[in-house]
């Protein structure tokens, strides 16, 4: 190894760790402030974003999950009148999820904090900060 990727070795490793910590921080957040967690958080950001709704297929690819673990997610929101499932132009094969009223309204209040808790996070980054890092991890990306 080279001391180069060493260094882009100890790199990774630290945004990975910066990652996990801000994802714990956030689930706790979520948990102690609106008795959530951060997969129905996610799953309700999605549908939050496609008003439409979505079908269960579509949701697991923007979610990068199983199909599996997106209904037992849909499944606990829907027990809770956050999310409500319909065939899809009257095939019961296709299910189209989409927030309920109460749903977005809960999640609307949810992502107000989630904004400020992620904002408190990154407090100490000024905006030149922020803006060297995102095309530092822009370029990275392009890599990967």
């Amino acid at each position: 190894m080279t001391d180069l990727s060493k260094r882009r070795l100890k790199t990774w490793i630290r945004l990975l760790g910066v990652t996990r910590g801000a994802e714990n921080h956030l689930r706790d957040y979520l948990r102690r402030a609106h008795g959530t967690t951060l997969p129905r958080f996610d799953v309700m950001a999605a549908l939050w974003r496609k008003r439409d709704g979505v079908t269960m297929s579509e949701l697991s690819r923007l979610l990068l999950v199983s199909n599996g673990n997106a209904t037992a997610v849909v499944d606990r929101l829907e027990a809770d009148g956050m999310v409500r499932r319909e065939a899809e132009d009257g095939d019961r094969r296709r299910i189209r999820v989409r927030l309920t009223p109460e749903g977005l309204e809960a999640f609307e209040i949810m992502a107000l904090g989630h904004e400020a808790e992620v904002d408190a996070i990154f407090g100490q980054m000024s905006e030149t900060d922020l803006e060297a890092l995102r095309d530092i991890l822009s370029r990275a990306v392009r890599h990967a």
